[in-house]
């Protein structure tokens, strides 16, 4: 005979409903539909037979209590206790969806009013120093402690196409970013993330290293917001494969847009991407997720100006 494990078991019909029946202390006619440890789960399920027409017994046998009806109504019986218990299993409601924060654009505007600005600027002479000269991120002068070059390169650019193609990119990845963590919350945390990496492109880089442009903080936004993504999902009733989808996309993404022309900085891609996944899986882990929530998104997109308008200052 083979033991049945389980607390609660409904038999099926056949061979096993067979066996079970010639150890019962029943009749020839008896076989067994359902066993439990408990006298209550057979009763429930006899009631459940007999509101049907379908007359049944519960008896002790083997330390269990079990549920029996005549040879005949195997069947039936069958589908009505599993009908039954489909019914009454216990449902798992799916998670919340995550809340999206609205006014996303708004941080939009002020990067490109940003990256305008300055280039405008530059171009028309408006200010009284070469601003290339000023704020490029240059290795050497990093590493003698130029810090703020590392945030200073973010909002210059060496031709038109180069604006427009991180304009553009920015704005985009910007944009996803702040529906997921809030406008100003978004670009503080992309402004802290690029020049982060920036900081560490040049204090770990070759003294003769120079670069300009917003792309380290297109890839910090891209990282953020894939980490962000992936992290949060991982509770999802989905498969372990899909939750990495995330994640996956966005080094799908880094691969396409981050490795694209002869110039491409791949170091400075990479390292933005790389901060922005720690600040994205950082930033949606429970304990400062909670407190991202509650931080007043205008207070911290100032806070990302000021950093910006500090680091010209020096």
């Amino acid at each position: 005979m083979r033991s049945i494990d389980t607390d609660d078991a409904t038999v099926p019909p056949g061979p096993e409903g067979r066996e079970l029946r010639a150890a019962l202390p029943a009749s020839q006619t008896d076989v067994e539909v359902f066993r439990s440890r408990g006298r209550r789960a057979c009763q429930e399920r006899a009631l459940v037979l007999t509101a049907v027409g379908i007359a049944s017994e519960v008896i002790s046998a083997d330390g269990r209590f079990v549920l029996q009806v005549a040879a005949g109504d195997v069947e039936q019986s069958s589908m009505h206790l599993r009908q039954y218990d489909l019914e009454n299993s216990p449902r798992i409601d799916p998670p919340a969806s995550q809340p999206l924060f609205a006014h996303a654009w708004m941080g939009c505007v002020a990067y490109a009013a940003w990256l305008l600005g300055v280039a405008y600027a530059t171009a028309n002479g408006l200010v009284s120093l070469d601003a290339f000269s000023r704020g490029e991120l240059y290795g050497a002068r990093v590493q003698h402690g130029q810090w703020w070059r590392a945030w200073t390169c973010l909002t210059l650019h060496l031709s038109g196409p180069h604006l427009a193609g991180n304009l553009l990119a920015g704005i985009w990845f910007g944009y996803f970013a702040g529906r997921q963590l809030g406008a100003g919350t978004a670009w503080l945390l992309i402004v802290v993330g690029a020049g982060i990496a920036n900081l560490l492109q040049g204090l770990l880089g070759p003294p003769g290293y120079r670069s300009a442009g917003a792309s380290t903080a297109v890839f910090t936004a891209l990282g953020m917001m894939a980490a962000h993504t992936w992290w949060k999902g991982r509770h999802e009733p989905h498969g372990a494969l899909r939750r990495w989808i995330p994640l996956g996309a966005g080094v799908v993404l880094l691969g396409w847009l981050g490795t694209a022309g002869r110039h491409t900085d791949l170091m400075a891609h990479l390292l933005g991407f790389g901060v922005g996944v720690l600040i994205g899986w950082a930033s949606a882990c429970a304990i400062i997720d909670s407190r991202v929530a509650r931080a007043p998104q205008w207070l911290a997109g100032l806070a990302a100006m000021a950093i910006m308008a500090l680091a010209w200052g020096f």
